[in-house]
């Protein structure tokens, strides 16, 4: 095993790296939505959301580095099955099936904002637009072990500084003082972020992106598994640590946009910042953003994709992957998004607790001694709760025959698969150490 140390310069490549992954064009509109809804309390309903939204991504970054080969080997500890079918849907549900091709037709929509719509609204734009967009992305694929260089050194830099220009804009020249708190940021600011920020989506996002950080300091030559699991370590807080500041400037700048009225969206917010801003040239500033924020994650998920599909299927190679999963994303993103979300978001709806109950019982794997049964019971607790509570969100009549459910602790707040998932890890824990002892008394008996 070799025993290389990365630099300190190498680290905060990856970090940077990391960081461009994890900041698509959700987490860039979600924060401004967030502060103006929060206004004074945008501070403790904040607090709440870097808990979950921070918290839990750094958490499933350091599992993946803990783990022998990411994702798929901690979901086999319930079965290897198991975890090859979880792996797939995680990949393809944040890659080519929603995630990719959002970030192509949201560049679209909001990078080419400064535009004329007299552009825009021609039949051929958006095709026009995916085909150059989809084709950069490819080029910055076709040659993984240069992604640390592209992404690290050039794309995060330019995000960091257009980010930055908008922040310290609004600080010299606010738009306002602190907004007064709405519904429930009024009273319940922290717990409203905290939940908030669990539904970003962005553990399902570690855990991929979490593999190509391991596999990026293991081509660095860094073979021993405590010095990957450190270096990852320190390249995620990196990643996070920029997030949260990023995070509170897109907030604040939200908080004190009230007085030009309460808007649908944090895009709409940021538009309007970036107008009152820099004028003419906020627009074009603003775009600038959402394309490179858009872009870096459109590469990092097409190349995790394409890598995970190499490994699972390697008839095909990486580069062919690629190209597939570049199609297929293009394609979506021109003709089939729309029915795409109402299919994805409940999808990613059921596979987010069981993500972050596998991220959990994982980074405390000793403790229970991996026992098998604890997944199971941890997982399936998550899993079916999750599964309840989408059928009473889609289905009126099950609603009326499930009321029950709205009995479970935290259900109607969105996380009611914690407390199932935490008995059924008990449960399991119970059954092998029963198991264990019962064979015990076989054996002496014997």
């Amino acid at each position: 095993m070799s025993n290389s140390v990365l630099t300190n310069r190498k680290i905060i490549t990856i970090g940077l790296m990391l960081f461009s992954l994890f900041f698509g064009a959700g987490n860039l509109i979600f924060p401004p939505l967030l502060g103006q809804e929060a206004g004074k309390h945008v501070f403790i309903a904040m607090l709440g959301f870097f808990i979950t939204g921070i918290g839990l991504p750094l958490l499933a970054v350091i599992a993946v580095g803990l783990s022998e080969n990411g994702l798929q080997s901690m979901a086999s500890r319930v079965h290897p099955l198991f975890g090859l079918i979880l792996g797939l849907m995680i990949y393809l549900s944040i890659g080519p099936f929603f995630g990719i091709p959002r970030t192509g037709t949201v560049s679209f929509e909001m990078g080419l904002s400064f535009l004329p719509e007299s552009i825009t609204n021609q039949v051929w734009a958006l095709p026009v637009f995916t085909i150059v967009y989809f084709l950069v992305t490819f080029w910055f694929g076709l040659n993984p072990s240069k992604l640390i260089d592209r992404i690290g050194k050039i794309l995060t830099p330019s995000l960091l500084l257009l980010i930055v220009i908008l922040f310290v804009q609004g600080l010299l020249n606010p738009l306002g003082d602190l907004g007064q708190p709405t519904g429930d940021y009024v009273n319940s600011a922290f717990s409203r972020g905290f939940i908030e920020g669990y539904l970003t989506m962005d553990t399902l996002g570690a855990l991929v992106f979490g593999g190509m950080v391991v596999a990026s300091i293991q081509g660095f030559g860094v073979s021993d598994r405590k010095q990957v699991a450190t270096t990852t370590f320190r390249a995620g807080l990196i990643a996070v640590s920029l997030l949260a500041l990023v995070y509170f400037a897109l907030a604040y700048l939200g908080a004190t946009s009230q007085q030009y009225g309460m808007m649908e969206n944090g895009g709409e917010i940021l538009t309007l910042v970036a107008n009152v801003l820099f004028s003419s040239y906020g627009t074009l500033i603003l775009g600038g953003v959402v394309v490179l924020a858009c872009l870096t994650t459109s590469i990092g998920l097409s190349t995790a994709v394409a890598h995970y599909l190499n490994q699972v299927f390697p008839h095909l190679s990486y580069r062919q992957w690629l190209l597939i999963v570049i199609l297929f994303s293009a394609v979506v993103a021109n003709i089939g998004l729309t029915q795409l979300i109402a299919i994805s978001v409940p999808v990613l709806g059921m596979l987010y607790p069981v993500a972050i109950v596998l991220i959990l019982l994982s980074s405390i794997d000793p403790l229970f001694k991996g026992y098998r049964a604890v997944y199971v019971g941890g997982l399936g607790g998550a899993f079916l709760v999750s599964l309840l509570e989408l059928a009473v969100k889609e289905n009126q009549f099950l609603d009326s025959i499930l009321s029950w459910v709205h009995y479970i602790p935290l259900f109607d707040h969105g996380i009611g698969w914690l407390i199932p998932a935490i008995l059924g890890s008990f449960v399991g824990y119970g059954i092998e150490v029963a198991m264990a002892k019962k064979t015990a008394l076989s054996l002496k008996e014997q």
